[in-house]
């Protein structure tokens, strides 16, 4: 059974379909600009000869950087500048993405090189539960206004771009108000400051001590709702919704 499947970078920009490796857990593909038959050939003068080297396991892969002197990037284009790096002379280093590019510093060039790990095992629990069950770490509505602000935060780096500067209060605004005709500065502002309440970010209310100032809230709303998965790509779908009957 195949668990992991490599897609080369294009030679041109006009190539409609690449070859695909498909490896098997334990299988292994060499890559780079002089490789044994059968690794993955990638003809710039800027790639070593045996570049690094990709090791299929069970549900992940790891990756081998073979030159001497470039580290090599992998990111996670569904994890909003999600990425680890791989040092010069790093062996099986073990990469977690499920769909994952790894950057290749070429002469000038950044050539993308994508792995793919479809396959999932999942612990299925037998048995009825033997206590109380566990709180949930985030408690989020994904039917209430303040998610819908936190998915409108967060929605240009789940589109795709990492490094996007975060909207501001009046974009988030604007992209709200087909779905909320209501929503304004004072309504979203408010919103954002719950939300550093309920996420834990600053103390609420009820506090003896208001605490010190939490300078730039929105990012740190962004950042933890990121990497914890509070809000993915599906989520977006939040920002399309039909306007509401019931009012907040």
């Amino acid at each position: 059974m195949y668990s992991i499947i490599v897609v080369p970078p294009p030679t041109t920009e006009d190539e409609p379909t690449r070859t695909q490796f498909r490896l098997a857990p334990s299988e292994r593909l060499v890559f780079g600009r002089s490789v044994p038959e059968g690794g993955l050939l990638i003809g710039h003068d800027g790639v070593s000869r045996r570049a690094g080297e990709i090791t299929a396991h069970g549900t992940f892969w790891t990756m081998s950087n073979l030159s001497t002197h470039q580290t090599y990037v992998v990111e996670n284009p569904e994890g909003a500048g999600e990425h680890i790096k791989v040092a010069p002379g790093r062996l099986d280093a073990p990469v977690p993405f499920e769909f994952s590019r790894i950057v290749l510093p070429a002469a000038g060039d950044l050539l993308p090189v994508e792995v793919w790990a479809p396959r999932h095992d999942y612990l299925r629990a037998e048995g009825g539960s033997d206590g109380e069950p566990t709180a949930p770490a985030f408690s989020v509505d994904r039917t209430k206004r303040y998610f819908a602000v936190l998915a409108a935060l967060c929605e240009p780096r789940l589109r795709g771009a990492p490094h996007a500067p975060l909207p501001t209060v009046e974009q988030v605004v604007e992209r709200l108000r087909p779905g909320w005709p209501a929503a304004s500065r004072t309504s979203v502002q408010w919103n954002i400051d719950y939300l550093a309440v309920k996420l834990r970010l600053k103390p609420g209310p009820e506090a003896a001590e208001a605490g010190a100032r939490l300078n730039g809230k929105k990012e740190c709303l962004v950042s933890m709702a990121l990497r914890f998965d509070l809000v993915r790509e599906d989520d977006l779908v939040v920002l399309t919704a039909p306007p509401r009957r019931v009012p907040r």
